[in-house]
């Protein structure tokens, strides 16, 4: 029988986490109101991240986000973007097999490509090298490579600062082409309709009654997967329909984004300067393999190229997922294949990581 036994954060952890959301709030306001894209999210993690990186002081020791609070809007994005699922989408399940398909070719070439610049750019041993460049998996990526001997600072610095990179720059890039803000600081949301307060018990539901199922199926990012596949049923088979107020999203944004600004906390500048030099050139290079296979996906399906593009960047698939939502630009896909991404790649990381590992024991 499962159990839940929630621990409360101490008194310092959550004045510091409050402070923390203060000051994300308010630089997501001002990043909106400079236009920037996907403002609340960005506008938190600059802000929390110079929060924490001029004033640690402010933090307790060993401060950590607290992860309940994190998850529960976790499960509120979950849920809108199940939402989104229509009978249409339900319809195109079937023929998802040729994305999925480019899915895998990029975590296997992604993966291969990083491996290579960490060893060879980076002069990272074998199990650091590899861990640090698969492209999704952060907290197995993690638990693998400290088991077989990889630096743990590193490998954990390497995995927040590719999803920190691409949350930042792939809106920013889609701005740039599209050449105008996107996201909520253009105005743009995703609801069916007119916003309802009505909505909001709804919500509830499918966040606790999604997290629990996620959590007894033993999903994949059970926080968010959960209440995303009970909306999704609902919304698919049409008994549901979601519209609360953009508020409601752009809470969500500044707490993501805080729980990902913070982790800078601790993090000697040498070490963050030596790390941030090669994760800038694999997410790069990340970033460029995707958007060659979106091409061709586009080119093969007819699916939108920005649409195959997020669904094959490297970020978190809770915050993929929120960046799909503000910038309206089919959730449901992109968070299916986010998923898939993080399931193929744990298993690549769990069966290939014993051979190359083992070259490199041999080798001692």
């Amino acid at each position: 029988m499962l159990t839940f036994r929630p621990r409360m954060p101490s008194r310092p952890v959550l004045k510091a986490t409050a402070l923390a959301i203060a000051v994300g709030a308010l630089c997501g306001v001002c990043a909106a109101l400079a236009h920037l894209p996907i403002p609340y999210l960005l506008g938190a993690l600059l802000g929390s991240a110079v929060l924490v990186g001029f004033a640690p002081g402010l933090f307790p020791d060993d401060y950590k986000f607290p992860q309940p609070f994190r998850f529960a809007f976790v499960g509120v994005i979950g849920a809108m973007i199940g939402a989104q699922v229509d009978p249409e989408f339900v319809h195109r399940i079937p023929q998802l097999g040729m994305t999925l398909t480019g899915v895998a070719v990029f975590v296997i070439t992604a993966h291969a490509l990083s491996y290579m610049l960490f060893r060879r750019m980076g002069g990272y041993d074998r199990a650091t090298a590899f861990f640090c460049g698969s492209p999704g998996g952060l907290l197995e990526s993690i638990t693998l490579g400290e088991a077989a001997g990889a630096d743990v600072r590193v490998l954990t610095l390497h995995h927040f600062l590719r999803i920190i990179l691409v949350v930042a720059v792939l809106p920013l890039g889609m701005s740039l082409v599209y050449g105008r803000a996107l996201g909520s600081s253009a105005g743009e949301g995703f609801a069916h309709g007119a916003a309802e307060l009505s909505s909001l018990p709804i919500l509830l539901v499918l966040c606790a009654g999604g997290s629990v199922l996620g959590l007894l199926l033993r999903l994949p990012a059970a926080p968010l997967s959960g209440p995303m596949l009970l909306a999704g049923i609902g919304s698919g088979a049409g008994l549901i329909e979601l519209n609360p107020p953009n508020w409601v999203t752009q809470v969500a944004q500044v707490v993501i984004g805080v729980s990902l600004g913070v982790r800078f906390i601790g993090v000697t500048r040498d070490l963050l300067w030596r790390v941030l030099k090669l994760s800038v050139v694999g997410v790069a290079m990340m970033l460029a393999i995707g958007a060659a296979i979106a091409e061709a996906l586009h080119l093969l399906t007819g699916e939108p190229w920005d649409v195959l593009l997020i669904s094959l960047t490297p970020g978190g698939v809770i915050e993929m997922g929120l960046i799909a939502l503000s910038l309206s630009v089919n959730p449901a896909f992109v968070t299916v294949h986010h998923l898939f991404r993080i399931v193929l790649t744990v298993l690549e990381i769990t069966t290939v990581g014993k051979y190359v590992i083992g070259r490199d024991a041999a080798q001692r």
